[in-house]
């Protein structure tokens, strides 16, 4: 997990200076298409390393990012696209400031005051390899905040996203993440459950990735060619796809069946 930090200092949230003593951690996504870092992200004067984070966010010329006054949300991290095109996270609040984050709940109570939250950036949801991406960076973020702060990932209410939230009665009425995981035949049980395995070491931390198609090995590049052709593969958009070799087994078994045409 490749993790920057860039406290959004100018927010209003972090100006509160409320301290929680985390209880658990909520993933949230944030509805949008547009997987880029630099649409919430940016550094002010007064961050640490601004050049360095400037560069890798890339610039936001809307000026609609977070780290700025005036805004009713806050959060402690995001997941998505460097200005590179790699997905990193990047951690905007301290871990232990009590972020804006889940709203009031159907019980009058708040995972503001208990649960770490992060947003994972949302591309246009039909991009596995992206998908892929954000979600083992999503495990590993939340496997660290759990070994960190000694939380039990498969305690009751303790690694929830939104929606999950809602129905417990402590975050307003969101669908993240159950618009985005089933799409990829995820949950959050899933999500847990490998959490549980990264906590463990279990992760394969050598996976190999192919940024291009050109440098999908040609056993794999049929079925890698047809999935862009049918548009299930988007990337970034300048021909960068960085795909797992484990996503290009899968889509050649898939090729293997005639799934692919």
């Amino acid at each position: 997990m490749k993790l920057l930090q860039c406290i959004l200092t100018e927010n209003d949230c972090y100006r509160t200076k409320r301290a929680i003593a985390p209880k658990g951690v909520m993933v949230h996504s944030t509805g949008a298409n547009n997987p880029s870092l630099r649409r919430y992200v940016q550094p002010v004067p007064s961050t640490p390393g601004r050049a360095e984070l400037a560069a890798a966010l890339g610039e936001n010329r809307n000026g609609n990012h977070w780290n700025r006054p005036g805004l009713d949300v806050c959060v402690h991290g995001f997941i998505g696209r460097l200005a590179d095109g790699s997905v990193a996270a990047v951690q905007t609040l301290p871990w232990d400031h009590r972020g804006w984050h889940a709203g009031t709940g159907t019980s009058g109570k708040s995972a503001n005051d208990t649960h770490i939250s992060f947003e994972m950036c949302e591309d246009a949801l039909t991009d596995p390899a992206y998908f892929r991406q954000a979600y083992r960076t999503a495990v590993e973020l939340t496997a660290m905040l759990c070994r960190d702060y000694r939380l039990d990932p498969m305690g009751d209410g303790v690694v929830i996203c939104h929606q999950d939230g809602y129905r417990r009665g402590v975050a307003s009425n969101h669908g993240d993440v159950y618009n985005w995981f089933p799409r990829f035949g995820m949950d959050m049980n899933d999500f847990r459950a490998d959490v549980v395995r990264a906590m463990d070491g279990e992760e394969d931390d050598e996976m190999v990735y192919y940024r291009t198609l050109a440098d999908v090995p040609d056993y794999y590049r049929d079925a890698v060619q047809k999935a862009v052709d049918k548009g299930a593969l988007n990337g970034t958009g300048d021909g960068a796809l960085d795909l797992s070799e484990d996503l290009c087994r899968t889509l050649t078994v898939l090729d293997r069946m005639g799934a692919l045409g």
